[in-house]
């Protein structure tokens, strides 16, 4: 039999010690962790997702008041990116069994709107003008919140200049007979529209609301600030508008 010659042997374990190399070589690049980015992978989950807050709208808006059969109804709402975070009525129908029905579905309706992040709620049992109403002033609430989000913050600039009109709702004051509570209209740093959302009601109250509230209306969009004096026998009631006006002035930066 013939014997192996040792260059021959030495030659062909060479040769087979190169293929294993190479193709190790050629499997590693399946073992980066890089790998997987490089071929067109999904990114880890953090990078995919969004980010919410201003895009999504964000911040609280107060929506328009909504006329119904029983008296207006009127919303105010927190967003978080695009959802529904806290909402609270800030006119319902009063009076009469008005008051209890007011009571009863009001709660249920701002639980309701944060449970769903949206106006997609559904209609209180026994108060379906009240519902309809408040499902449309929150509409418009999300509605106005999406705008700003989309056409930026801010309708003047840090000089003061008028770049466009703000609507502002004051803070709610609580006075002797009632809350008080002022939305205002401010063009150029100054009091353009102003209308009292909120206001003493019921007896005596409602008579006096009646004359001094656009005589307090006039007297604000007159002097353009919250300088402005007191209705004869409404103290209570003009402090109180005075006070809400100022906050909402102080919230334009006026």
């Amino acid at each position: 039999m013939r014997k192996s010659h040792p260059v021959r042997r030495a030659v062909l374990a060479g040769a087979a010690t190169v293929s294993g190399i190479v193709l190790l070589l050629s499997l590693k690049p399946a073992s980066d962790p890089g790998a997987a980015s490089a071929a067109g992978g999904a990114p880890p989950a953090a990078a995919q997702s969004p980010q919410g807050g201003r895009g999504a709208g964000s911040g609280t808006v107060t929506g328009d008041a909504v006329r119904t059969e029983y008296g207006p109804v009127q919303v105010r709402v927190t967003v978080s990116g695009g959802r529904v975070t806290a909402a609270e009525a800030l006119q319902a129908p009063r009076g009469g069994r008005s008051d209890q029905v007011t009571a009863d579905a009001v709660p249920q309706l701002n639980q309701a709107a944060v449970a769903a992040g949206n106006a997609d709620i559904d209609a209180v049992s026994g108060a379906t003008y009240t519902s309809a109403g408040y499902r449309q002033s929150l509409q418009s609430a999300l509605d106005k919140a999406a705008g700003s989000a989309e056409g930026g913050s801010g309708g003047q600039d840090s000089g003061g200049a008028d770049r466009g009109a703000l609507t502002l709702t004051g803070s709610v004051a609580q006075t002797q007979y009632g809350p008080v509570q002022v939305r205002v209209t401010v063009s150029g740093g100054r009091v353009t529209a102003a209308e009292a959302l909120q206001a003493p009601r019921g007896g005596r109250s409602d008579q006096v609301t009646a004359d001094a509230v656009p005589q307090l209306n006039q007297a604000a969009v007159a002097a353009g600030n919250a300088d402005i004096d007191a209705v004869s026998g409404a103290t209570y009631t003009s402090a109180g508008y005075r006070q809400s006006l100022q906050s909402a002035l102080d919230r334009a930066g006026g």
